[in-house]
């Protein structure tokens, strides 16, 4: 089977910056190859600005944006799963509300497919940035092949959900997304690559990240640190993972959570980002 068309899927909600929104939306729009099914999920009211560059938006790209309102705001992993099924592809590209997609990016993730079929889940490498996407804070470069993506989820999450491209077939057959605290994609990943579904990891990057400390201050807490721990026992009870790499995972990411937010950044931007 040759993948000619695929779909976008973004979920935004009423705290998203109004010309953060419009850039990640734009990047899409200038893809050089262009989407036929863009599904914007509004996950709970907005704001008049926000409304204001989804209408802006609508002009650009017409009927291939649809626009999915829930009436109360749900969370992503909720607003992901019906977004899902509205979209017509069974190549979905996820896109954030406030990133900035390379311009090839899709481009080359339906490359992939095309040519390993064996594929379901594809990304690739993300630039973080904090004021402008020319000044590259840190990169998070997953591995390459499955059996490395395989050994990789065993300690942290082994793609990077904000440029993933995956097929709608494979996700769903997985159960789709879960409700799992902040780790709804890692959770998904995990069911999909247990289930023998392969996934594979450009090594380029694909996209710009906006991180900045409230990134990292959504990674704190007791809150995350227990839903790691939760996820690391998930992976021991389906034998993905033994004692020791049960106990060494949830003592170092337990301690990263629980860690002061200066340590956190440290630890992410000069040990675990290149």
């Amino acid at each position: 089977m040759t993948y000619l068309d695929y779909s976008v899927l973004m979920s935004v909600y009423h705290k998203e910056r109004p010309e953060f929104l419009r850039q990640a939306m734009e990047s899409i729009a200038n893809q050089t190859v262009p989407t036929n099914d863009f599904v914007l999920v509004c996950d709970g009211p907005l704001n008049e600005q926000l409304d204001e560059v989804i209408a802006q938006m609508q002009d650009v790209f017409g009927q291939l944006l649809h626009v999915v309102r829930l009436e109360k705001n749900m969370g992503l992993g909720n607003s992901l799963n019906i977004g899902i099924q509205h979209c017509k592809n069974n190549l979905v590209a996820r896109m954030d509300s406030d990133d900035i997609a390379y311009l090839d990016r899709c481009e080359k993730q339906i490359k992939v497919f095309n040519e390993h079929p064996e594929i379901s889940i594809c990304s690739g490498v993300v630039e973080e940035f904090t004021v402008t996407p020319d000044i590259v804070d840190a990169r998070r470069v997953p591995p390459e092949m499955n059996t490395e993506i395989i050994e990789f989820a065993k300690k942290r999450n082994p793609f990077n959900h904000p440029c993933v491209m995956y097929k709608k077939s494979a996700v769903e057959a997985a159960g789709s997304y879960q409700d799992f605290y902040l780790l709804e994609d890692y959770y998904l990943w995990l069911r999909m690559l247990m289930a023998g579904y392969q996934g594979y990891n450009i090594q380029e990057p694909l996209l710009h990240m906006r991180a900045g400390s409230n990134m990292y201050l959504r990674r704190a807490g007791r809150k995350y640190a227990k839903a790691q721990v939760k996820l690391f026992q998930f992976m021991k009870t389906k034998g993905f993972i033994g004692n020791a790499q049960y106990l060494r995972s949830c003592i170092i990411r337990s301690g990263s959570a629980l860690a002061p937010n200066w340590l956190r950044i440290f630890m992410f931007k000069c040990v675990l980002r290149k």
